[in-house]
């Protein structure tokens, strides 16, 4: 028998809900964040160093597709000097901070939502709890300040290499100056423009810790379980992050 319409509502909410309150509990411990510094600084080599590698290539490669399906159009009307603000600003806005985003909720958040999951069905956490320790200030605290401490420094380095591969295009294959990519870049890109994607990174990193901390906490059932849990994370994540995208955009521009 399918749940009805009410039912799906109801558990909908009561997701909502859990979520909401796991952000909750873990704002609250961030207060002890500097007694605990040696596993968040784990977490962001886990989120921030390990990540660079498949960061760097698909915004690398992005920037380049990025550069020349523009640069071949404005080339038709003699305007391809205009390329490098094109690309700076869909980088910084936009592919920046959601490729970022959708990478590390599939790499790390995945691996956050195992990890949990795995102690949860193997009844860790409930020893945890009977060693007087609360889960949420040892397992999650420290996942989540690292996520909105290295996300937006990702988005950083991922808008520049981003810009990067526009320039290699841009140079080698359409012919435009370097100092005119560069000066394009100078005039057109504006401030708004960088906050905007460190705003939606450090959103995007709020969603990727603690949907992935929450499904973890939430395994049921064994490796399936775990296995459920983990794609449910990512499919979950990737939801988010694109309904925040929206709603950050038309609230910036």
């Amino acid at each position: 028998m399918k749940p009805s319409i009410y039912s799906r509502i109801t558990d909908a909410l009561d997701y909502t809900g859990e979520v909401l309150i796991l952000l909750a509990k873990t704002v609250y411990w961030c207060k002890s964040a500097f007694k605990n510094l040696k596993p968040i600084a784990k977490q962001m080599l886990e989120i921030g160093v390990y990540t660079l590698p498949i960061t760097s290539l698909i915004l690398l490669l992005t920037g380049m597709v990025l550069a020349f399906q523009t640069g071949t159009e404005l080339a038709k009307y003699h305007i391809q000097h205009l390329i490098g603000s094109i690309v700076s600003a869909s980088m910084c806005r936009e592919m920046g901070p959601v490729l970022t985003g959708l990478i590390v909720a599939g790499r790390v958040g995945a691996s956050m939502t195992a990890e949990l999951g795995t102690m949860q069905v193997s009844e860790e956490i409930d020893a945890l709890k009977t060693l007087a320790i609360n889960p949420t200030k040892y397992l999650v605290m420290p996942r989540f300040l690292a996520c909105i401490i290295m996300l937006p420094i990702l988005v950083i380095y991922s808008d520049c290499v981003g810009m990067a591969g526009g320039f290699i295009v841009a140079r080698f294959r359409l012919g435009v100056d370097t100092s005119t990519y560069l000066d394009s870049i100078k005039n057109y890109l504006t401030i708004k423009d960088i906050y905007s994607g460190l705003v939606k990174a450090f959103v995007f990193g709020i969603v990727i810790s603690i949907v992935s901390c929450h499904q973890g906490f939430r395994t049921r059932g064994g490796a399936e379980g775990v296995g459920k849990s983990t794609t449910a994370s990512v499919v979950i994540s990737f939801l988010l992050i694109a309904v925040f995208d929206y709603f950050l955009t038309s609230m910036f521009f």
